[in-house]
């Protein structure tokens, strides 16, 4: 990543298909949640490997594998 991060967006919106968790049944439980507090945090996270919890306006949240996301510096 060269820059601060500015946004990290999905590559592929969703359109009705059913998304699931890439690792496993539990990944998506609260207790294996990491929480951070900048957007540069969340891209290292994403860079090694952790999926995102996304969310948008009238859409439920789901889990994000890093490949299904884009990162965004400026």
């Amino acid at each position: 990543m060269t820059g601060k991060v500015i946004r990290i967006e999905r590559i592929a919106p969703r359109g009705g298909i059913v998304e699931e968790p890439e690792f496993g049944t539990t990944k998506h439980h609260a207790e294996n949640a990491v929480y951070v507090r900048t957007l540069d945090e969340v891209a290292e996270l994403v860079s090694d490997g952790f999926s995102l919890r996304m969310t948008g306006k009238g859409k439920r949240a789901s889990l994000v594998s890093p490949k299904g996301l884009r990162i965004i510096c400026g």
